[in-house]
């Protein structure tokens, strides 16, 4: 066995108990307010925060300590597992979501921002399980990009080079973790407190305002409305659509963007690919929907943007169902799904960064046809992507559909139709929430057995610390000296 510092371990876990013990007292005022019961979030803050400070204060050593790198990837690992178990709490207190697999789920697609649901009529929650629901998102999507930023690149996970390929951002951010956590947590509340406000310029109510805002900024989907969006103005499908195209941008982009580092913002290949990718997606659905439907060019455009982006994004959020398109239209939609935004935002997918690599490893291979003896680097950002970072991110591309298509059948062998386990191991995977068929952007999931949604609650985690952190604790030389 290799030696793991468990103190520090045990001692981040509760820290990690702590901390979300304390987020459920923010859903009491809204149960004050909406005369509902208290006592779920009470019995919940205690339930979390009295084992989290025995841990924390009793364990030896300190969470500042210095970690290795697998007790980084397992800090992280049962960080995400743990947020997830203690986010049930409330759905069960209350009796809102039935039996534990159900609330598990529930939670695991909050806090991964997945926004997959197992509840059919949700307009029939108390609305402090609804601002419970929507918290989840807004603290596993902040949490997310803190992990990236502070902790994984001082652990030089292969898997997040990405974030740091352009050395001169290494050098400047890297030492300052506490600076740019700070930075990016503010630019994360004045874009919530910012769309709350024009949620409520167009007549939404300032609870669906601040719920829909925390779904939207930490691009996950938990809606307040069993039509999720589609009831609401183009006014505010606008607003929401752009919202979630600004999540799929890298926070280092708003980050330099604070410091007035214009020209280096200028040089970020993935957020052009980004707005390319977005567009030229934008423009083939509406295509599909103007000549394929009865919708005018307005409303084609309209839905195919909003759809787009939130199925780019891994938002979930709808305006259509897109079951009802045209085959082709629908059959995009999943393709979209692995899309991903920025590296470094909130979104779930592959991110475009990889995409961008893996079509320049393609045209490669297309010149050496004619030249076959030529030296041909594969850049980004105007930087030589080194063999071992490239062999990395085509490894992770195979990994993602490998472990998709597994999911795929393991879901499908629980007894879901194929076509519904397709969607529901790319949705998970993906952290998007909206599958195929009966589980459509406009359905649920609450129809899959048991065992169907702990495979789609464990496809997510694995999606949302991308692949790596997770199978890393299945290998053998993880726990050798």
């Amino acid at each position: 066995m290799t030696s793991i510092n468990l103190n520090s371990i045990i001692k981040l876990s509760g820290l990690i108990m702590i901390i979300i013990g304390c987020s459920f007292l923010l859903c009491v005022p809204v149960a004050l307010l909406y005369s509902e019961s208290i006592s779920p979030f009470v019995f919940s803050a205690l339930a979390a925060c009295l084992p989290g400070l025995l841990l924390f204060k009793f364990t030896p050593g300190s969470v500042r300590d210095k970690i290795s790198t697998k007790e980084g990837y397992l800090n992280v690992a049962i960080s995400w597992v743990l947020l997830a178990l203690i986010g049930t709490l409330p759905y069960l207190f209350s009796e809102s979501v039935s039996g534990f697999i159900n609330a598990f789920f529930e939670s695991m697609s909050g806090f991964t921002t997945t926004g997959a649901t197992v509840i059919g009529n949700i307009e029939i929650l108390p609305r402090s399980i609804l601002f419970w629901r929507s918290l989840t998102h807004w603290i596993g999507g902040v949490g997310v990009i803190l992990l990236v930023i502070v902790i994984l690149p001082n652990m030089k996970s292969g898997g997040y080079h990405l974030f740091t390929l352009e050395s001169s951002m290494k050098q400047k951010i890297l030492p300052k973790t506490r600076s740019i956590a700070s930075t990016i947590l503010i630019i994360y509340l004045s874009m919530t407190i910012l769309e709350v406000g024009l949620l409520c310029l167009g007549d939404m109510n300032l609870f669906d305002s601040i719920c829909h805002t925390f779904a939207t900024v930490a691009t996950a989907g938990f809606s307040t409305r069993n039509t999720s969006i589609s009831e609401y103005s183009p006014y505010i499908q606008y607003v929401i659509a752009i919202f979630m195209f600004l999540g799929g941008i890298s926070y280092i982009v708003y980050y330099l963007l604070v410091k007035r580092e214009f020209r280096k913002i200028a040089t970020f290949e993935e957020v052009w690919f980004y707005f390319f990718f977005v567009t030229a997606a934008v423009a083939v659905v509406t295509l599909i929907l103007y000549t394929g439907t009865e919708r005018n060019l307005a409303l084609s455009f309209r839905h195919g943007f909003f759809q787009v982006i939130s199925q780019m994004t891994g938002t979930g959020f709808a305006t259509t169902d897109y079951m009802l398109w045209p085959q082709a239209g629908w059959f995009l939609m999943i393709l979209l799904m692995p899309a991903g935004g920025c590296t470094g935002s909130t979104t779930g997918g592959m991110k475009m960064a990889r995409h961008l690599i893996a079509l320049r490893n393609l045209k490669v291979v297309f010149r050496r046809f004619q030249h076959h003896h030529a030296v041909i680097p594969i850049k980004l950002n105007d930087r030589i992507i080194p063999d071992n970072l490239n062999i990395t991110i085509l490894s992770f591309i195979l990994l993602y559909l490998a472990i998709a298509f597994i999911g795929m059948l393991a879901i499908h062998f629980t007894g879901v139709p194929l076509i519904e386990a397709v969607g529901a191991s790319a949705s998970a995977i993906s952290n998007v929430g909206p599958g195929l068929g009966a589980s459509g952007n406009f359905g649920h999931y609450n129809a899959f057995t048991g065992s169907a949604k702990m495979i789609m609650a464990a496809l997510m985690v694995t999606g949302r610390l991308e692949i790596f952190t997770i199978l890393a604790l299945f290998t053998r030389s993880f726990w050798k000296n």
